[in-house]
């Protein structure tokens, strides 16, 4: 033990990681879960972007269980889904898709939802969701080969990364910044110090 509780991350996302890091946070391990994220028939964006959230929470921690490992630890997941109305868009692996993303999204707005799922050391499992509203200049063709050649893309929902070059796209946000890229801040730091995590305490002894 560092002299403070366990948190494990659902999730092997860099971008993740880099925001703790910002709020003064590094996991204590990554246990990422492999779920099925295929949205139900009929199920709404923020919906979805929640129960993904909490799949993700629970499936790491029956893992954990199941190895014997971090017992006791604060157990924190995320999932975020981009959406043009009720259309949820994929985090596309393939440039055609995310080509068809950045079509859509262009001179438009668009809404982005992050489900944040904590599991406590006493198995409750708290959830959130965080909506933000983004709206994308038009994009030239130019613009969009130049982007799907970047790689950028890849994985990402909505087909971009707002924190890189994407995010000379961005004519206007409303909500959270944090949460278009990944992991809400002012939302998870609420969920674990509301739930006894000692947050602030890593702030002034670096721990």
């Amino acid at each position: 033990m560092n002299g403070h509780p366990t948190l494990v991350l659902a999730s092997g996302s860099p971008r993740r990681l880099a925001l703790l890091a910002q709020i003064g946070l590094e996991p204590d391990a990554l246990l990422p879960a492999d779920i099925d994220e295929t949205p139900e028939r009929g199920e709404l964006p923020r919906r979805l972007a929640l129960r993904l959230a909490e799949a993700k929470a629970v499936t790491a921690r029956a893992r954990a269980d199941k190895a014997g490992t971090h017992a006791g630890a604060y157990l924190l997941a995320a999932d975020t889904v981009v959406s043009v109305g009720r259309r949820i868009l994929p985090k596309p692996e393939l440039s055609d898709e995310a080509e068809d993303c950045l079509r859509l999204l262009s001179g438009r707005a668009h809404r982005v939802h992050t489900g944040i799922a904590l599991v406590t050391p006493k198995g409750a499992v708290r959830t959130r969701i965080v909506e933000s509203r983004v709206r994308f200049k038009r994009l030239g063709r130019e613009e969009i080969g130049a982007y799907l050649d970047s790689g950028e893309w890849r994985g990402k929902a909505g087909g971009y990364a707002i924190q890189g070059i994407a995010g000379l796209f961005a004519v206007k946000l409303v909500g959270s910044y944090s949460n278009v890229v990944g992991l809400p801040l002012a939302e998870t730091a609420a969920l674990l110090v509301g739930e006894g995590y000692p947050l602030h305490a890593r702030w002034s002894t670096g721990a």
